[in-house]
């Protein structure tokens, strides 16, 4: 499962990064987990200082401005990816 987190205190750009996360989560038919974070330490302590800012498992892949959706598309893919090879992996050694 893919961890994506939204950062932001919830303005229009920080809803529209969450409306195309949202869309390319549905498109790919992704399992995911979507969460907001809105808690300003919380942010900082990714390192970001302008949001809206966008965290896939915990690696930030965008802050202080709006991907697009096919940004986020195309972040999602990769993340999935990483993580099914992570899956493989354990599977062979086990």
């Amino acid at each position: 499962m893919v961890t994506i987190k939204v950062l932001g205190p919830g303005c229009n750009n920080c809803k529209t990064v969450e409306a195309r996360v949202r869309s390319a989560v549905e498109n790919l038919g992704a399992d995911a987990h979507i969460e907001k974070v809105t808690d300003y330490s919380e942010i900082l302590r990714y390192g970001v200082l302008g949001t809206p800012g966008l965290v896939i498992d915990e690696k930030v892949v965008c802050a202080g401005r709006v991907p697009t959706g096919a940004e986020v598309a195309a972040w999602l893919m990769n993340a999935q990816a990483v993580c099914g090879s992570r899956i493989d992996s354990i599977q062979r050694m086990a």
